[in-house]
């Protein structure tokens, strides 16, 4: 029996029943013909005005890329439903008299708005044309659907320069005196038809191509080889979309909203998606294709005053969203067109929407009773928290800036955020100067799926055309740019690298700084001051997270070393401080001559006198830290990073004295660099990092980390004594042995012991140390019988046990290894061959399979050696959603992370009870 390789929409779930076995969940037929194939199929079950398609599925894509040719079968496949399409409509695909025309879409398993091509009008050709033009009784309309059918199947199927043909055409209108298409005279647009088929054979060397079939073919063929170009690879690499998944091809008979007042075509949302607000959202252009809303080519009307031009086709099509939006249960994007006063829906999709508007629309329909708290949860992806938590634009300033006249112009307010960078104007130069570490705004008369690598390198998007669901609005929404599209109060010119404003004639160059507010849809010249995210304004975020902590088992905790820092992770649902570095208070001005003297010490009473000195810094910082987290526990990490770290850098030092010796070799200055160089040359290591560092420098530096110690608890009773509930945590960094710890542990019990009876106050505590030299989680069960708690550093142990230095392998290597090393040659398609060593970057996610299996062993041994052992992780991985399910599967007491991060953990770690919930 031959593969299945094509199913008509009308019986695609009968179809797929039988194929599979059971009936398809929507997710099996998203994976088999697409989102867009499976849209397709699911409206004309719901009855829903769907013109006749049919679907060529994403594992005959697949096979064609491996295999460079159709898979056997699905030619005489695409045919027999091909007949039934004719069938449906009482059309013949190339039939003179009756043609019916096809329109060829790709349909990935998830949306990639644009990314791929689109082929509209094929199957017209010098005979069709003449019969289409009968049976519309439109020669004018005949014609421009076959202008506009040259024009996409030189582009996207032969990879001709649309622009060629666009140029052509604004000739036409220059010589008639017209602005618009659809103002071209019949005899311009026939004239128009015939140079572009002289221009087609002047670029390709054979005539445009006019059996229907043919062109079918080939178009298909073009669909399937859009997967792999490289805005769709640049996209799916940007959202962590699978190279291997492939697209459906959907072919659909073709309307047309390009026949009169009584046509029209739109794209629309079926709520907002920049805000979430439950309203209709869209755009709508009348006598026009769908080409011109999604292009940009005509700025569009909102869709509300669909209502005004044609009253019932809005009726039925606002029943029609609702049913949809009901149906899938969640936020539908649709693409429709009306022919004659006909609605046709051509496409539903689940909607790409903000982060703001994703917190929104979740919250809402759970609200609603449309889903569950747990899909709520599940629906808001990490990354949206993530991006809600940046800074924006101060109001004061903002306002200041429109009251100095800086507003620029003003359009669309396609997608909410604030940007600021230099203005770029095209795509490759954009990517090139964000590469070199400039913030750039991409400005544009309008974009191009060409044009998302630029877009994704940018800090924002402003474009001259195009409406709310032009490519460039619908791109920076998905990727949470903001963006402001439609601003006719500029006119952009490439070629100058410039735009100008002409009520006022100001000129901005490449390289000047502006300012957008993709919320308001507003372009300023210069940089607007920014501020940090109000938290409790996010009334939906907040909610959300609310449920999201009814549901986690994991703790959440936070990396702080301040108390502001201490109370604003509090103030986003931080537990507790699962790590405070001490060594980030030794950095700090009011200690830093002390530091430095410690350290330099030629005796012990000098070195006691310096750490005298830092003491009542640390403990006042102590202090703040715990006032913060009232009722919350805090871990206190002993100093961790190497001495020389501390003193200024060995070659500065080398310069200084260098250059001292000339100028003034007599100098007191001279004989303290002196001193201080040789201090440092004492204490350079080869390898720093693995050197004397943390505990190591804890039992060879005397009275270091008793001060410390003393510092803590010092803090802690004088908190508990002013009512403050402590719960100190003292963390031993760097165990490879268990003497080091045993040691340190004992000293350091005895200091605290000390303290606690001079303040007249006993609090509860624990020691522990941190997990981050893999000989430590391979000994644990030895470790544990010392700790009280074990905390995995897993920046260390990723470097530890991959044996890369972070710092210089995320500057050499490491970004190649995880994109691929170039081979130097391309594939069939013109792709660079590279060799991909990792997956990704390991210091930005958990490493499962290595350094995973040494906190896997470590968490079994310890918890063997002492059951109620509390684990927990404060590398940076504590704040990364993979790496927080990972910590969930092992069974970690708590994930800490930066303050901006726990609103991520805790959405992450209750989307992690929810996942394995429901595989238990």
């Amino acid at each position: 029996m031959s593969n299945k390789w094509v199913y008509l929409s009308r019986s695609a779930k009968e179809e797929l029943t039988e194929t599979l076995g059971h009936e398809p969940e929507m997710q099996e037929m998203k994976d088999i013909m697409g989102g867009k194939g499976a849209g397709l199929a699911t409206m004309t079950a719901a009855d829903i005005p769907v013109p006749p398609a049919f679907t060529i599925t994403t594992d005959a894509c697949i096979e064609y890329m491996e295999e460079g040719e159709f898979p056997p079968g699905m030619w005489e496949q695409t045919l027999e439903a091909l007949e039934d399409i004719e069938e449906q409509t009482g059309k013949e695909f190339g039939n003179p008299e009756n043609p019916l025309l096809l329109s060829v879409r790709s349909g990935a398993r998830v949306s990639m708005p644009g990314m791929m091509d689109t082929v509209l009008n094929l199957g017209l050709n010098d005979e069709t044309l003449e019969g289409l033009a009968e049976l519309t009784d439109d020669e004018w309309f005949a014609y421009d659907a076959y202008r506009r059918f040259i024009t996409m199947f030189a582009d996207v199927v032969i990879g001709l320069d649309r622009q060629d043909f666009e140029e052509l055409l604004t000739e036409i209108k220059q010589e008639e005196g017209v602005k618009r298409d659809f103002e071209v005279s019949l005899q311009g647009l026939k004239e128009l038809v015939e140079d572009y088929k002289e221009l087609y054979q002047e670029k390709t060397g054979e005539p445009f191509p006019t059996d229907p079939h043919e062109q079918l073919r080939r178009s298909i063929e073009a669909v399937f080889d859009s997967w792999n170009i490289p805005r769709a690879r640049a996209y799916r690499e940007y959202n962590d979309i699978p190279h291997d998944w492939g697209t459906g091809v959907n072919v659909q008979t073709m309307v047309f909203g390009n026949m009169g007042e009584d046509s029209g075509t739109g794209v629309a949302f079926t709520r907002n998606p920049a805000t979430g607000e439950k309203e209709l959202w869209g755009d709508f252009l009348d006598n026009a294709q769908g080409e011109d809303v999604v292009a940009g080519i005509r700025t569009p009307m909102d869709i509300q005053k669909l209502q005004e031009f044609m009253p019932d086709v809005y009726d039925e099509f606002i029943k029609v969203t609702q049913h949809l939006e009901e149906f899938y249960q969640d936020m539908q994007d649709v693409e429709f067109t009306i022919e004659r006063g006909t609605l046709w829906m051509l496409q539903t999709r689940t909607g790409k929407r903000t982060a703001k508007a994703a917190v929104k629309i979740a919250v809402d329909m759970a609200n609603e009773g449309l889903i569950d708290r747990e899909t709520a949860i599940m629906r808001v992806d990490a990354d949206d928290v993530d991006q809600l938590m940046h800074p924006y634009f101060d109001p004061d300033a903002k306002t200041s800036a429109r009251e100095e006249g800086q507003l620029i112009a003003t359009g669309l307010d396609a997608s909410p955020g604030a940007g600021t960078g230099k203005a770029v104007f095209d795509a490759d130069r954009a990517q090139d100067m964000a590469a070199e570490g400039e913030d750039v705004i991409l400005v544009r008369p309008e974009t191009a799926p060409d044009d998302v690598p630029g877009m994704l390198a940018s800090q924002g998007v402003v474009t001259q055309h195009g409406g709310a669901t032009s490519h460039a609005a619908v791109v920076a929404r998905g990727s949470n740019l903001p963006c402001v599209a439609g601003c006719e109060d500029i006119r952009v010119d490439v070629d100058r690298a410039q735009f100008t404003v002409p009520e006022t004639g100001r000129v901005v160059k490449e390289g000047d700084v502006i300012s957008i507010d993709g919320g308001s849809g507003e372009v300023f010249w210069g940089a607007i001051q920014t501020l940090e995210v109000e938290y409790e304004e996010q009334e939906n975020l907040v909610e959300l997270l609310t449920w999201a902590d009814d549901i986690r088992e994991l703790g959440v905790r936070t990396n702080a070393d301040y108390g502001h820092d201490a109370r604003q992770a509090r103030n986003f649902g931080a537990e507790g401080i699962g790590l405070a570095r001490t060594e980030h208070m030794f950095f700090d001005e009011r200690a830093r001559d002390a530091v430095v003297r410690m350290i330099m010490a030629e005796s012990d009473e000098e070195r006691k006198a310096a750490l005298k000195e830092m003491l009542p810094i640390q403990e006042s910082d102590f202090e703040k830290v715990f006032e913060a987290m009232d009722g919350l526990p805090v871990i206190m990490r002993l100093i961790d990073p190497p001495m020389h770290e501390f003193l200024p850098p060995r070659e500065e030092l080398i310069e200084e004295v260098a250059r001292l010796k000339c100028e003034a070799p007599d100098s007191d200055k001279l004989a303290e660099k002196e001193k201080m160089l040789e201090v440092v040359n004492a204490l350079w290591e080869t390898n720093p990092m693995m050197g004397l560092r943390g505990c190591r420098a804890g039992l060879m530096y005397e009275g270091l980390t008793e001060m410390q110690t003393r510092a803590y608890f010092q803090a802690a009773c004088r908190c508990a004594k002013r009512g403050i509930e402590v719960h100190p945590e003292i963390m031993i960094p760097l165990v490879g042995h268990v003497n080091e710890l045993k040691l340190e542990r004992e000293k350091l019990e005895r200091v605290a012991q000390e303290v606690m009876e001079e303040e007249g106050v006993e609090v509860e505590h624990m020691f522990g140390t941190m997990i981050e030299v893999p000989r430590a989680a391979l000994t644990a069960k030895e470790i544990a019988e010392y700790a009280d708690f074990f905390s995995f550093g897993t920046n260390d142990l990723t470097q530890m046990t991959y044996g890369y230095s972070r710092d210089d392998a995320e500057g050499k290597f490491l970004l190649q290894y995880v994109e691929g090393i170039p081979t130097g040659e391309v594939d069939a398609r013109g792709n660079p061959i590279r060799n991909q060593i990792l997956p990704f970057n390991p210091f930005q996610r958990l490493d499962e399979e290595g350094v995973g299996r040494l906190v896997h062993t470590c968490v079994q041994e310890g918890r063997a050696a002492k059951p109620d052992l509390e684990i927990g992780i404060c590398g940076e991985h504590g704040g990364e959603p993979n790496s927080i399910d990972f910590c969930h599967r092992v069974g970690l007491d708590y994930v800490s992370c930066s303050p901006f991060r726990v609103p991520v953990a805790r959405l992450s770690a209750a989307q992690a009870t929810l996942r394995h919930r429901e595989e238990e």
